[in-house]
């Protein structure tokens, strides 16, 4: 976990108001998303809004008719007061048919945004899987990942505004037309209430954001030292190595730095906004006088006083809301930019010269002079490396650490493209197949398998999915692997759920688990099978037990063992061992103890710990 320079407003990347704006542009795009999420749904909210948006001028134009009728039945001394609670009745439904409009789109825009959350998740899951692994690898992909997943919130949010937008518009333009045809001097004063107010959600709203980009790797930090700190998974290293205040003082003080700058933001935003509001308010009564005065003169009725003074109100706040929304949609559009720049990242797309994948491997796999540096790396891991994999055969591949053996496996999994050379199936490039069909040629079991927190059952159907249902597959796979034992001992057998996450969750021991993820090997039967320190978390009893049935498992298949422990490694057909990312020397077990170079020091050195 790397340490982070700390950041102060003014290393925080500026966001242009160009920027802002020209995000905007990707509404329509949003828009077509939210459309096909749910259509019906959409036209519903779309309509309530164009109901909502009428009906603030209705009531105060009624109200204005309620007014102006009490004012004409007390002067003349009418009796029928029948046309006047028509008005009130008029208006009381209007205000309910309000309020009923309200929750409607509420829950429009609820069901709208829970369903849009759904189908964007989705699809940054489906993009994450077409990537390579090297772009995963990347921390500066990962950070775009990582805004691209978090935004989601915002997105729907999003959604509600632009809405919420369209329908404060109709309102406003109905609002102004009113003001027009009895006072169009108010515009003037509304005009001037309004600007100050807007350019300053502006300027605020690309600093909120800028702040929020620049620390998207301390965030991530931040939400790190949060799981460290209260994970069942760390609880026994934190406790032992008396962890918790290194982790309390580092995240306190990434914390408070980030929560001192985002406070200075917020207190200067809400000054500034205090004083252009004051502008507002003053505005307002400069209106509601000017209104007054117009009564006092008899130009105006009473009725129209409600009526105007209402409306300038309404249509002030209105106008605040309308350009507040529009500075935080510019703000959510920029979050939207991200997702959207996630979802456009270019895949290298396969050969248009692709060919056709071998049923059986008929001569088998070879490297061809390969170099390998990670990316954005000049550390060469791979040198020149040379060797051929026979259909059928068992190959090892030994050495010491970060010498090169299980980078060999990522390239022949196609997860990283050689920096240069070539890798060869049956004699033809691997990069002319396709990768998903040639991927699914390898059943895998790394060192660092992943603990999936699901069923037992679902655990082990994950090595061949589509036979989620095969029972008696299942059952099989964990017999081979004797997962079966473990099992037995659950509660609730193959339906247990795994890991502490979840209910019903029960731990298991790493040779447990390791056991469980051998089954999904076993599940899938692949062509080609590579295993990485496959018994790595067992004890001696069991790794014997284990590698009997992996021998029946990779028994007639092209198979890969990265290993240790020696007792595995000796009944590989032929082993490779590495040196510093080049083949040091070939063969097999005995002829490789008779060159004695370092296949039998290590060998030798192993077996003198068992003596």
């Amino acid at each position: 976990m790397a340490l982070f320079q700390l950041k102060s407003l003014g290393d925080t990347k500026k966001v242009k108001l160009k920027d802002s704006f020209n995000s905007l542009v990707l509404l329509p795009r949003f828009f077509k998303e939210i459309w096909q999420t749910n259509k019906k749904l959409f036209i519903v909210s779309a309509l309530c809004r164009w109901v909502a948006a009428v009906l603030p001028i209705a009531i105060l134009w009624v109200g204005k008719i309620i007014i102006d009728q009490i004012i004409f039945i007390t002067s003349q001394g009418i009796k029928d007061f029948s046309a006047l609670w028509q008005y009130v009745l008029l208006e009381f439904i209007l205000v309910i048919l309000s309020d009923l409009m309200s929750r409607a789109i509420s829950l429009t825009d609820g069901i709208l945004g829970d369903q849009y959350n759904i189908n964007t998740s989705i699809k940054i899951i489906e993009k994450t899987n077409e990537v390579d692994i090297s772009l995963l690898e990347n921390s500066e992909f990962y950070d775009k990942l990582e805004r691209a997943r978090t935004q989601t919130t915002g997105r729907v949010d999003l959604m509600s505004n632009v809405l919420g937008q369209i329908q404060t518009l109709l309102s406003i333009i109905l609002l102004v037309a009113g003001l027009v045809y009895f006072e169009p001097y108010l515009i003037i004063l509304l005009i001037l209430s309004i600007i100050p107010s807007f350019i300053n959600e502006v300027r605020f709203s690309q600093q909120q954001y800028s702040l929020a980009r620049s620390w998207t790797a301390e965030r991530r930090e931040l939400d790190y030292l949060r799981y460290i700190g209260a994970n069942d998974k760390t609880a026994k290293e934190i406790k032992l190595f008396n962890l918790t205040d290194f982790i309390v003082k580092r995240f306190k003080n990434l914390a408070i730095k980030y929560f001192k700058l985002n406070k200075t933001l917020v207190v200067k935003r809400s000054s500034f906004g205090f004083l252009f509001n004051l502008i507002g308010s003053i505005s307002y009564y400069a209106a509601y006088v000017f209104i007054i005065y117009r009564v006092l003169l008899g130009v105006i009725t009473l009725g129209e006083l409600t009526f105007l003074s209402g409306s300038f109100n309404r249509l002030m706040k209105s106008l605040q809301d309308f350009f507040s929304k529009f500075t935080r949609i510019s703000e959510s559009s920029l979050y939207l930019k991200d997702y959207f720049d996630f979802l456009d990242i270019r895949i290298n797309k396969a050969s248009e010269t692709e060919i056709a994948l071998p049923k059986v491997i008929q001569h088998g796999f070879e490297f061809v002079d390969v170099y390998f540096s990670y990316p954005e790396s000049e550390n060469q891991i791979l040198k020149g490396v040379s060797f051929t994999i026979k259909a059928g055969e068992k190959i090892a591949f030994v050495g010491q650490n970060g010498a090169g053996k299980t980078t060999l496996t990522k390239l022949l999994l196609r997860f990283y493209e050689p920096t240069s050379g070539k890798i060869l199936l049956d004699g033809m490039p691997i990069s002319r197949y396709n990768k998903s069909e040639y991927q699914a040629y390898f059943g895998v079991l790394f060192q660092d398998f992943f603990r999936y927190e699901l069923t037992v059952r679902e655990n082990i159907a994950i090595g061949k999915i589509d036979e989620i249902n095969n029972q008696s597959q299942i059952e099989k796979a964990a017999q081979l692997s004797l997962a079966d034992e473990v099992i037995a001992e659950l509660a609730h057998g193959y339906e247990q759920q795994l890991g502490k996450r979840f209910v019903r969750g029960q731990e298991l021991s790493g040779g447990q688990w390791q056991k469980i993820a051998l089954a999904r090997a076993y599940m899938k039967n692949a062509e080609v099978i590579i295993l990485d320190e496959p018994t790595s978390a067992l004890d001696s009893k069991a790794e014997s037990e284990v590698f009997e049935r992996l021998i029946h498992l990779i028994t007639n298949k092209t198979s890969i063992i990265i290993s240790h422990r020696f007792s595995t490694v000796r009944k590989a057909d032929r082993i490779i061992v590495l040196q510093e990312g080049s083949i040091l020397e070939t063969g097999t077990h005995l002829e490789l103890m008779e060159n004695n170079k370092l296949y039998a020091q290590l060998f030798t050195l192993q077996a003198q710990g068992y003596q």
